[in-house]
C-alpha cells in the first residue's frame, strides 16, 4: 500500500504546474523619454551620481547629526519597520504552506454508560451503569500537495509584499530625511529674517530719532515724524512673526527627531545663518532617478505580488490534494497504552475541489486581475510622477536661484541710494522725504532677499527628495516593542 503510494505522489510530483501568469517586470521607458531637460537650463547643476547622504553637501554638522537622529527615532519610520517586520513574517507563514502540518494528542476518558439487563427469574428487564476508561496518545500529519502552484504563488506574493514593505521604509526614509533637513533651515531662515528686520529696525529708529530732532528744532513737521513712525513699525511688526515661525519650525524638527517639543535642539535653535551647497548640485540622470526612488520600486513589488495572486485565485479552480496519516496508541488501562496491540494508524488521501464552474472561484480570479491591471497603472503613473516632479523642482530651483541672484543685486543698490540719499539730505540737497522714501526701499529689498534665499534652500531640499536619496546606507530604526526588551 505504501509502495504504491509513493509511485503516485512521484506522478503527481512531476505532472505538477503552476497556473496564472508568470510576472514580467514592465518594459523600461525610451531612453529619450527619461531625460531630465531641466538640467540644461541651471549651471548650478551637475550630471554626477547623487551622494548618499546628500544632506552631508550642506557641510554643516548640527544638520548632518539630526538628520541621522531622525533616521534612527522618527515615529514614522518606527511604523514603516513595524510594518516590514510584519510583512516577512506573513512571508514565514506563507512558506510553512510547503511543510506538513501536524497535531500532536494524548487523552484520557472515562465514560459511563447504561445497559439493559434482566434479572434472572425477574419477570421485567432492568438497567446497569457499565464504566469504561479509555487512555490515548496519538500523532497527526497532513501535507497538502501543491499541484497547480497555489502554495508557490502564495509564497511568491508574500515575497513581493516583503520587498514592497521595505520600498516603503526605504521612501519613509527619503521623507524624514528631506524633512528634517527642511525643517532645520526653516529655523535657520527665519532667524535670518528675524535679523534683517531688527536691522533694519534699528537703522529706521536713527531716522526717527533725527526727525523728531528737527520738529523740535523747527524743520520738520508731524507728518514726517509719523511717516517715520510706520516704516519703523511696519519694520518691526515682522519680527515677531519671524521668531514665531523660527520657534514652530523648531518644535517640527523635534518631532521629526522623535523628541517632543520640550525637548527642542539647542544647536539648531541657535542657528543664524542660512546653510550653504558651495559645488554645483549633483543629480545623476533619469535612469540613475528611476532605479533609486524607493517608490518606484515599491510600486513594482506592489505590482509583481499583484500577479502572483492571480495564481493564488487561479489555482482555486483545480483540485486540492493533502495526504492525511496518523498513529495512535490507544487502551482500556493506562499501561496497556504501550503495548503493541493498541497500535493503530491511518494514511490517505484527500481529494477536494471546487469546480472550475463555480462562480465564486472565477469571480476571485477576475477580481485579482483587475487589481494586477490597476498595479500596472500605478507603477505608470508612479514613473512618470518621479519625472514630473523632478523636473518641477529643478525649475523651480532655477528660477528661485535666478530670483535670489537679482533681489542681492537689488540690495546693493538700495543700500547705496540709502546712503547717497542721507548724504544729500545731511547737505540739504533732499528732502526729509526722499530720505524716508529710500530707507522704505532698502528695508523691503533686504526683506525680499532674505525671503528669496530662504525660498532657494527650500527648492533644494524639495529637489532632493524629488531626486529619492538618502535611504542608502541609514542607521538601523530603534524599535521600541510593547511589553519586551
Amino acid at each position: 500500500m505504501i509502495k504504491k503510494l509513493g509511485v503516485a505522489l512521484s506522478v503527481i510530483g512531476l505532472s505538477a504546474c503552476t497556473v496564472g501568469p508568470d510576472y514580467r517586470p514592465p518594459a523600461a521607458l525610451p531612453d529619450g523619454s527619461t531625460t531630465l531637460i531641466e538640467t540644461d537650463a541651471n549651471s548650478n547643476i551637475v550630471m554626477a551620481e547623487l551622494p548618499a547622504k546628500w544632506w552631508q553637501l550642506f557641510a554643516d554638522p548640527t544638520l548632518d547629526r539630526l538628520v541621522e537622529k531622525a533616521l534612527r527615532n522618527n515615529t514614522d519610520l518606527r511604523i514603516a519597520a513595524a510594518n516590514l517586520q510584519r510583512s516577512r513574517a506573513l512571508l514565514a507563514e506563507a512558506g510553512a504552506g510547503r511543510l506538513p502540518v501536524t497535531t500532536a494528542s494524548a487523552s484520557g476518558v472515562r465514560q459511563r454508560t447504561t445497559s439493559s439487563s434482566s434479572a434472572s427469574g425477574s419477570p421485567t428487564g432492568g438497567t446497569s451503569p457499565v464504566t469504561l476508561d479509555y487512555f490515548s496518545v496519538g500523532f497527526d500529519a497532513s501535507y497538502e500537495v501543491d499541484l497547480f502552484g497555489g502554495v508557490s504563488r502564495s509564497i511568491e506574493a508574500a515575497n513581493a509584499d516583503s520587498q514592497a514593505a521595505q520600498a516603503t521604509l526605504d521612501a519613509a526614509r527619503v521623507s524624514v530625511a528631506a524633512e528634517t533637513a527642511r525643517a532645520y533651515t526653516l529655523v535657520c531662515s527665519f532667524a535670518v529674517q528675524a535679523q534683517v528686520a531688527t536691522d533694519t529696525t534699528q537703522l529706521q529708529q536713527k531716522t526717527l530719532d533725527l526727525t523728531e530732532r528737527l520738529l523740535s528744532g523747527g524743520r520738520a513737521n508731524r507728518r514726517d515724524v509719523d511717516r517715520a513712525i510706520l516704516l519703523l513699525e511696519q519694520t518691526r511688526a515682522q519680527v515677531p512673526e519671524f521668531e514665531a515661525e523660527r520657534r514652530a519650525a523648531l518644535y517640527a524638527l523635534a518631532v521629526l527627531t522623535g523628541d517632543p517639543p520640550a525637548n527642542a535642539d539647542a544647536e539648531a535653535a541657535a542657528c543664524g545663518e542660512l546653510p550653504e551647497i558651495e559645488a554645483a548640485i549633483p543629480v545623476g540622470n533619469g535612469r540613475d532617478l528611476l532605479a533609486r526612488r524607493p517608490d518606484v520600486r515599491q510600486a513594482e513589488r506592489q505590482l509583481a505580488a499583484d500577479v502572483a495572486r492571480i495564481g493564488v485565485a487561479t489555482a482555486q479552480l483545480y483540485p486540492s490534494i493533502s495526504l492525511l496519516g496518523g498513529v495512535s496508541l490507544g487502551a482500556t488501562g493506562i499501561g496497556d497504552v504501550p503495548k503493541g496491540d493498541s497500535f493503530g494508524y491511518s494514511i490517505g488521501p484527500l481529494i477536494s475541489w471546487n469546480f472550475p464552474f463555480n462562480n465564486a472561484a472565477r469571480s476571485k480570479v477576475k477580481q485579482s486581475e483587475a487589481v494586477a491591471d490597476g498595479s500596472l497603472a500605478q507603477f505608470d503613473k508612479t514613473i512618470l510622477n518621479a519625472l514630473q516632479e523632478t523636473e518641477q523642482a529643478l525649475a523651480r530651483l532655477t528660477g528661485a536661484i535666478g530670483r535670489e541672484r537679482s533681489l542681492d543685486k537689488a540690495v546693493s543698490a538700495s543700500e547705496s541710494a540709502a546712503h547717497i540719499s542721507r548724504l544729500r539730505y545731511d547737505y540739504g540737497a533732499d528732502s526729509l522725504f526722499q530720505l524716508l522714501d529710500s530707507e522704505k526701499e532698502r528695508a523691503q529689498s533686504r526683506a525680499a532677499a532674505a525671503a528669496a534665499g530662504a525660498n532657494r534652500l527650500a527648492a533644494q531640499i524639495s529637489l532632493f527628495k524629488a531626486l529619492g536619496g538618502g535611504w542608502q546606507n541609514s542607521p538601523p530604526v530603534n524599535e521600541i516593542q510593547v511589553g519586551r526588551d
